[in-house]
């Protein structure tokens, strides 16, 4: 299956040419480092593209201070991690093993080169995506959490890297390991805890490991982008790409993970281009990169809470941290997010048991027990696939009497062939048992009504679709469901227009759309062309 960059172990060394270096030169300054100095630190901004002409550049242990991998960055290679597209912060301490000398370029320059010169760009993102496979293949990183498996905060900060394609690792509590890296740190463990570099967090939430990674950009509220871009799913990152790739001075704003509810999905197999199959979350994060080679930007984990239209006509969106950005266009992609269930205690449970995502993550929590997927499209079939390899039993509950209107049929063979996964049509969840967490739930057969009870700590609820779009604020027209009208249904010329004149929709969240990866990746790449009109009619 294809994954999100090539395995360095493996991969032809291709350096850059003469002609690279000498624009290298041309924009940056040449700096000698003495042996033993520090070039990047965890937390510290990626701000700067490093060649190097002469020297040794070496990554550090950042718990003992010696050379961390077997090999070291020498004459023609080039420091950097995936976090200098976006402007955020190192997750590795490098070091100069001896004296060395190098060419530095500010980040700005250095993209504006990378987009005029496409071979020195191909070049520098294959070794950087293939870097950050290695530290996630390694769990090799500068975050740690220690008692994932008991706090519930913790959890998310752990989904929230996860699904972001973070590195970090994850310590058992009560372990010797965890024991002696509370040692290394100089801090007392006194219960779960999220460690970043040698640190303890003291607020630890996926909004503060954003902050600490530099993913959660300061925002200046005088700054006005061309579009606004809410929702890093498919639609969102496609927009992204597009935009950036067209001049437009673009945001995407996302409130939990880039890849939306796609990058839940752990195989997907009918998107043209991946035969062998790829995940979500690696398939969009790929079209972050993208996106970010081309000058967009990333904001998260931010919530639009509010939308409103200001007197110069420009759009401000209100992020749950108060602050404020603006946009001369803003294109909605949020997206659904699949509905919660009638069932007591479901809400507690969440996190807890409950769950909606299907990744490593949750997989951790399914081994050595019946996992419980409740959906019939091809999401739900795909968490299926992916936890039978952890979980002793699947059992996959339809409501309805078949698969074959709501799931693709290779798919739905799969399923049905597979000794592991049990399919029970007409079934529902009607009650839920245990204390903090998850222990069992209570299966009813809608035809005849007898119920079963079935030991379990992992449910993933996979039903339905809410748009997210409480949060327009009434601005445009939506549907008897919520879903966003746009194109004929309002009088509009363009299919992505809404009712309100520089709003606009695709994916998802869109009425009338159809439910695909490749469906929203198509809208969003062509809206950002009714985009462009919008924006020159109005002369902006």
């Amino acid at each position: 299956m294809e994954t999100i960059g090539g395995d360095l172990r493996h991969m032809q060394r291709t350096p850059l040419s003469e002609s690279h270096v000498a624009a290298l030169r041309a924009a940056g300054t040449i700096v000698r480092y003495p042996a033993g100095t520090f070039l990047s630190r965890p937390g510290k901004p990626a701000d700067r593209f490093t060649y190097v002409l002469s020297g040794e550049i070496e990554v550090v242990n950042l718990y003992t201070d010696e050379r961390h991998l077997p090999s070291t960055l020498g004459p023609s290679q080039f420091m950097g991690e995936i976090s200098f597209l976006n402007g955020g912060n190192w997750s590795m301490p490098l070091r100069a093993a001896v004296e060395t000398e190098v060419i530095e370029v500010p980040r700005d320059t250095m993209l504006t080169l990378m987009s005029q010169i496409p071979e020195m760009s191909d070049i520098v993102i294959s070794v950087l995506s293939a870097r950050r496979r290695r530290q996630l293949d390694d769990h090799d990183g500068a975050l740690v959490l220690i008692g994932e498996e008991a706090d519930r905060e913790i959890r998310r900060i752990a989904e929230f890297a996860s699904r972001n394609r973070i590195p970090y690792t994850t310590i058992a509590l009560d372990t010797d390991e965890a024991a002696a890296m509370a040692q290394t740190c100089g801090i007392a463990l006194s219960g779960p805890c999220v460690i970043f570099g040698r640190e303890m967090v003291s607020d630890p939430s996926p909004q503060s490991v954003a902050r600490l990674l530099g993913l959660n950009r300061d925002l200046a509220e005088e700054d006005v982008f061309d579009v606004l871009i809410v929702g890093g799913g498919p639609a969102g990152v496609a927009a992204g790409v597009y935009a950036g790739a067209e001049g437009l001075c673009a945001l995407v704003i996302e409130d939990v993970a880039i890849g939306g509810q796609a990058g839940t999905s752990s195989r997907i197999e009918n998107y043209m281009g991946f035969p062998t199959g790829i995940s979500g979350a690696d398939l969009v994060w790929r079209g972050e990169v993208q996106a970010m080679k081309f000058g967009t930007r990333f904001a998260m984990p931010c919530r639009v809470g509010l939308l409103e239209r200001l007197e110069d006509d420009t759009f401000c969106a209100t992020l749950d941290s108060g602050k404020r950005v603006r946009g001369r266009s803003v294109v909605v992609a949020t997206g659904v997010q699949y509905r919660r269930l009638p069932i007591a205690r479901l809400e507690a449970l969440e996190g807890a048991g409950i769950y909606y995502a299907a990744t490593e993550v949750e997989a951790r929590y399914c081994r050595g027990t019946e996992a419980i997927v409740i959906g019939g499209g091809n999401s739900a079939g795909q968490a299926a696939m992916f936890l039978s390899r952890s979980a002793s039993r699947v059992r996959l509950l339809v409501r309805g009497t078949s698969l074959a209107a709501s799931m693709s049929s290779y798919l739905s063979s799969r399923l049905e062939a597979d000794p592991a996964i049990a399919i029970e049509y007409q079934a529902e969840v009607s009650q839920l048992h245990g204390g903090e967490h998850l222990e069992a739930v209570t299966i009813r057969d809608a035809e005849t009504g007898r119920t079963e009870t079935v030991a379990t700590r992992a449910m993933f609820v996979m039903v339905g679709a809410a748009p997210n779009t409480a949060w327009l604020s009434g601005l445009v027209a939506l549907d008897d469901k919520g879903f966003v009208l746009t194109g004929p249904d309002v009088s509009a010329t363009s299919p992505f227009a809404t009712s309100h004149p520089g709003i606009f929709a695709v994916g998802d969240v869109r009425a009338g759309s159809v439910k695909r990866v490749a469906s929203s990746v198509g809208e969003g790449s062509v809206v950002i062309s009714r985009v462009w009109e919008y924006l020159n009619h109005t002369g902006r």
